[in-house]
């Protein structure tokens, strides 16, 4: 495959992450710039096809500005680093998110194959634009999806140029990739991406690659395989995750009383599954969700300024948040300090939680209730962060309300409180809950009508023949919550 710069280059260098708008997009900043390398052998050119091989199905696009090295530079300042670059051009960061898991971090298999970075169709001199006034597009199948200018980026040109020349020796040829702005996503075989890197009116023209289905991959090495987390990073912000929790299941939790899914788990050994010590601020809303976990350790005066300022983990909790999410807080079962407020349940109904469970004290109870949010706590408390606790960390298993909750157990909430399911026996618990209830129904009915409880409650003898009769006589899909069980 001919070079596109006529040298083939000692190294490829691309960034992570340098756009606001793409930071935005990852939700996450960075405090300096960090790198990865790209093989010389990546390199093609304007109308080279980019290969995708078969079963990898998140082949990623990156719209980049790239320079082009024309001097060594080793230990050069901001100042003069400007200098040491002789060209401009438009490049595409091209990669396969399913073979991430392999080198993630490096990326050298996800984006080091053959041809994919390419880089042209024209060089621009770099001694006649100005390089915080060049603006990068990127267009899908002729669809804008890119749009950025260099004056946006977190690390400018010279910082990258200066930074990388204090450990390394950047040598003529020698490629950087900027970083690339919002809106990079996935292509499939036909699609075609163009990337042009513009400064006034001079163009590089625009870098045209197509997409092509290329065989797969021969053994021996690891082979594509992709989850959420690499679909999400793969498509950006046109990803839609799949819902946390099925559809049909979340109907059917929620069809059956916190009570009864206590007296199955009871049954199945698993006593310990009530959050103890919480109540609704709504009774009338019922919860079902998946645990998103955040750990509350003893206030430390002299760590918290470094735990609790900023994007602490309080915050990011919340922010990471999904539809269908219930935020499960270990406050170690101590509500002489709130947990939550107004504001932040606000931002969790908004980010499509299911529900709030803390064992901690809630701030703002008035403002909180009024919020159509199922929100579980252990009292209504004034106090702001900093009183008792101290915001640690996010995503791991936690105990709230003396239960073990692990991120991805299902949460169940209703007027009696809430219970941890673990997510593998979900639709076993309904069905036999639905059974227990149909049983609860009969008994009350023959209570309500002067009947006694012995050998009624629970169902023994003659009143389960009684039952069993009863049972032919009720709607076939006939379930849901009663009165009270024997738990």
């Amino acid at each position: 495959m001919p070079h596109p710069l006529g040298t083939k280059p000692s190294k490829i260098i691309a960034v992570h992450l340098n756009y606001p708008s793409r930071a935005a997009e990852r939700g996450r900043t960075v405090p300096y710039a960090s790198y990865f390398l790209k093989p010389a052998s990546s390199l093609s050119g304007s109308g080279d096809p980019l290969i995708r091989p078969e079963g990898c199905d998140l082949m990623g696009f990156e719209g980049e500005i790239a320079l082009v090295m024309g001097r060594h530079a080793r230990n050069v300042g901001i100042e003069q680093a400007w200098e040491y670059v002789d060209f401009v051009t438009a490049a595409n960061d091209a990669g396969v998110h399913d073979l991430r898991h392999a080198d993630r971090g490096s990326n050298l298999r996800s984006k080091g194959a053959d041809g994919f970075t390419p880089l042209g169709p024209r060089l621009l001199d770099a001694r006649t634009v100005d390089p915080s006034r060049l603006t990068l597009r990127t267009w899908v199948n002729g669809e804008p999806v890119q749009h950025d200018t260099s004056d946006t980026l977190l690390f400018p040109f010279a910082y990258l140029v200066a930074d990388l020349s204090r450990l390394m020796t950047l040598e003529p040829g020698d490629v950087i990739l900027t970083g690339t702005p919002a809106g990079a996503s996935v292509v499939r075989p036909g699609d075609t991406v163009e990337v042009e890197v513009t400064a006034g009116d001079a163009t590089t023209g625009r870098l045209t690659n197509t997409v092509v289905a290329g065989p797969p991959l021969a053994a021996p090495g690891a082979m594509p395989r992709s989850g959420a987390a690499d679909a999400a990073a793969a498509w950006g912000s046109a990803y839609t995750p799949p819902p946390l929790l099925d559809a049909q299941l979340e109907k059917d939790l929620l069809s059956v009383a916190v009570a009864t899914l206590s007296s199955q788990l009871r049954k199945r050994g698993l006593p310990h599954m009530s959050i103890d010590g919480v109540r609704p601020t709504r009774p009338d809303l019922k919860m079902v969700g998946v645990a998103h976990t955040l750990r509350y350790l003893p206030l430390r005066e002299d760590l918290f300024a470094r735990h609790a300022s900023g994007m602490n983990a309080q915050k990011r909790a919340v922010e990471e948040l999904r539809p269908g999410h219930v935020l499960v807080m270990d406050a170690r079962r101590d509500a002489t300090a709130g947990t939550i407020g107004d504001i932040l349940a606000l931002r969790a109904l908004k980010k499509g939680a299911a529900g709030v469970v803390t064992d901690g004290a809630l701030r703002d109870a008035a403002a909180v209730t009024g919020l159509d949010l199922p929100v579980y706590h252990a009292g209504a408390h004034p106090s702001v962060l900093g009183r008792r606790h101290v915001p640690w960390d996010t995503g791991l298993p936690v105990a709230c309300g003396g239960t073990l909750v692990h991120p991805g157990d299902l949460l169940v909430g209703d007027t009696d409180g809430v219970v941890v399911v673990p997510p593998h026996l979900a639709r076993e618990l309904v069905a036999d809950c639905r059974e227990q209830e149909r049983q609860e129904r009969f008994i009350t009915e023959q209570v309500r009508q002067g009947a006694g409880i012995d050998g009624l409650y629970p169902l023994t003898g003659a009143w389960t023949t009684r039952y069993e009769q009863w049972l032919t006589h009720q709607p076939a899909t006939a379930a849901g919550p009663c009165e009270g069980d024997n738990a």
